[in-house]
Formats: C-alpha cells, structure tokens, sequence
C-alpha cells in the first residue's frame, strides 16, 4: 500500500492533495459532530464557495447529511475514515516520523496527528481523540487508571466513548495528583470523574492542594481517608499525563519567584507529575505533593504521555528522555520539534 501511495505522490500529485483536503473535512465534520459551514470554512482556512462543493460531493457520495442545524457525518462516512486512518498516516507523512520517534527512545507506541493544537481546535480535538483510542486499546478488567489535569486531558476526557460493558468491570478512576487551583474543568479530579463516567466505570477523588507546605503535608499524610485514596493511586496499573513547559508550569502553579528561579538555574525545560526534568531527562526539581510518586511512574506498567504543540516539542523530549513513557499521543507540530531533538542530539554524538 505505501508503494502505491508513493507512485501516485509522484505521478497524480494534485489527486494526493484532494484526497487530504477530502479525509480532513470529512474528519473535522466528525469531531464537531454537528457544525456549520461557514464555521468549517473558517476552521480550515477555505472559502465556503469552495468548501461547499466539496461537502456537496461528500453529500452525493452517502457520506455527511446536510440538515438547517449543519453538516454532520452518518455511518458510511465514519466507517470510511476508519478505512482511511492507515493510508492517512502515509498522507500526511507520519508514519515514517512515528517510527522514527517510537525507536529513538524505545517506546511501545507513538501516535501522531495532523496539525498543531496550539493553533488548530481541530487538532486539539483530534489529539484527545486519539489519546482516548490509546487508552481504550490497553484498558482490562479491574484495572486502575490515574490521570493527570491539564486542557489536553479534558479534551481526552470528551472524546471518552463507552466500550462493552465487561471492558471496564471493576475499573477505578482516579487522580494522579491534588488540584492545582486552575479551571475546575482541567483539574485531575473533574477529568477523572468524567473518564469514569464516560466509559461506565467508577472513580474515587483527591480533595487536596497539588502544591503543599511541609506542615500541610506531614498533616494530610497522617489522615486515613487521605492514605487509603493515596494508596489506591500509588496502585495505578495505567497512568495518563500530560507535559508541561517547565516555566510555564511554574505560573500556573503560581510559584514564588525565588523558587521560580531555582528551578530555572536547575536547568529545568519540561514538567509532569509535579517533577521538573532537564533537557537530558534528568529529574532536577521536585514539588512536595500527595499523589503518585517517581517509584510508583517507574514501576507502572503502562505509561501514557499526551501533549501537543510546537512549544511543547522540547519539553516532550525531555520526559521522553527520562525514558519511563510505554506510549506517545502527539500531534506534527511537536512530533517535528522532538525530530530536531533528536537530530542535533544524534550530531553531538557523532561530532564526539
């Protein structure tokens, strides 16, 4: 299929375009569920004059229904899309980059998407999409899965469909860590509660800080109620999370500028788990935090990280580097920037 795919490139270049120009429609129209024209139009940088002949087609074709309230995709149409999703890969050229991520640091799996998230809300859709498939492929009986906050998680969170019923018997849901003060709909617990809810399973939450004084600390850790939720986290057979920039982390968790530049003298470059790690993945600052523990990530058995966008690519590198992730969800913009990392770290090498 790919030998076909890269004589058509060459011969039939403009059918290659149509082709992309036709999978992304159809796609977005998919994730909106229901959406306008014009508003399509406006998402993907078209004219409606054009993007009307082409959902007309898509229409005459049994693949979207047309109705006052929008555009959206019927059965024939998702199950075309389903089809298309390898060949779409090799389309947009990612499946060379994925294998190329995924062998660098000895990972299980990457999964890339089109587009950058940071710019595009389709792509954002489309990374927690693909986060969610991830996570559904590796989900089992009895299982406990702990889940970090952050706006790529709650994107993740909605994109959740329910598998059969015996799929997610006995699972538990539950937060990786204490909130961090933000928007409820990004916190861990709110995200964990909707996974849970999304796929019929149950979930149990963590009422404290993510950020905590010592003497806060040492008063929750003594709390029974606090001990037993701990450690049913710290028992996570599947852990998801996102990476954070490390500096932009620090404003969110609205640090003290004194602390603020210990971890930047430290060299830190990327954030998860309340850790901040430099660009070689080393561990170089650590937030005093209920939750999981670096011991608990390390002894997991399936790790998934999920963070897109161009200004996330180094710091994805540097988690990557720690070198504990089983599985990468991504999307081009950052899949490109890691690329780079791994290209000036493979001359460094040689230059050695």
């Amino acid at each position: 299929m790919r030998t076909i795919l890269e004589i058509q490139k060459q011969l039939l270049p403009d059918l290659m375009e149509i082709l992309k120009t036709r999978y992304t429609i159809l796609q977005q129209i998919m994730l909106f569920d229901t959406i306008g024209r014009r508003t399509l139009a406006t998402s993907l940088h078209m004219t409606e004059r054009v993007l009307r002949a082409e959902t007309d087609l898509l229409k005459s074709q049994g693949l979207i229904e047309i109705e006052s309230m929008g555009m959206r995709i019927n059965d024939s149409g998702r199950k075309l899309l389903e089809l298309m999703e390898p060949i779409a890969k090799n389309l947009f050229g990612l499946t060379d980059l994925e294998d190329k991520i995924r062998q660098t640091y000895g990972l299980r799996k990457v999964v890339i998407v089109p587009g950058d998230c940071e710019s595009s809300s389709f792509a954002k859709r489309e990374l927690g999409r693909a986060g969610a498939k991830a996570l559904l492929s590796v989900m089992g009986n009895e299982d406990i899965i702990a889940v970090t906050g952050g706006s790529t998680l709650a994107e993740m969170a909605e994109q959740l469909t329910c598998p059969s019923s015996a799929l997610v018997k006995g699972t538990w849901f539950v937060p990786a860590r204490g909130g961090l003060g933000e928007s409820m709909e990004f916190q861990a617990n709110t995200i964990a509660s909707t996974m849970a809810k999304r796929v019929g399973a149950q979930y149990r939450l963590l009422h404290v800080p993510d950020l905590l004084s010592d003497d806060a600390y040492q008063s929750l850790v003594q709390d029974r109620n606090i001990q037993e939720i701990v450690q049913t986290i710290r028992q996570s057979r599947i852990i998801v999370h996102g990476i954070g920039d490390a500096m932009e982390m620090t404003r969110r968790r609205n640090l003290d500028p004194v602390t603020i530049q210990t971890i930047q003298a430290e060299g830190a470059v990327a954030e998860s788990f309340g850790y901040y790690f430099n660009e070689n993945g080393s561990m170089v600052h650590r937030m005093l935090t209920l939750g999981l523990r670096l011991e608990d990530i390390m002894q997991t058995e399936v790790v998934i990280g999920i963070a897109g966008g161009k200004s996330k690519g180094r710091a994805i590198h540097a988690v990557l580097q720690f070198g504990k992730e089983d599985i990468l969800v991504t999307d081009e913009a950052a899949a490109l920037e890691i690329e780079k990392e791994i290209d000036k770290r493979s001359l460094l090498i040689n230059l050695e």
